[in-house]
């Protein structure tokens, strides 16, 4: 028989970590935020992810500012202004 529909295939990992890092990973589990370790560990490395895709975003971002003409970074501005506007309901954590 194979793994329940719905769930990926997983791949083991044994390896030791610091009380510290065990006792926050624990309290995930008994708070709810994670029915197990393992689960607990792929939320903290989704959410370190996220965080990276961030920065590479907002870097990203600063980089192509900065190579702006006058007028284009204006005209971005004002575009800027209209998306911001035309996204403010939007829960961008949700939607990845």
């Amino acid at each position: 028989m194979g793994a329940p529909q719905g769930k990926k295939p997983r791949a083991k990992l044994s390896t030791t970590v610091s009380a510290r890092t065990l006792e926050f990973l624990e309290s995930k589990v008994e708070s709810g935020q994670a029915a197990s370790l393992a689960e607990a560990v792929d939320a903290a490395i989704q959410k370190v992810r996220q965080l990276e895709n961030r920065q590479r975003l907002a870097l990203a971002t600063a980089r192509y500012f900065d190579q702006l003409e006058t007028h284009a970074a204006s005209e971005e501005n004002a575009l800027a202004q209209d998306l911001a506007a035309a996204a403010s309901t939007i829960n961008f954590d949700e939607e990845l």
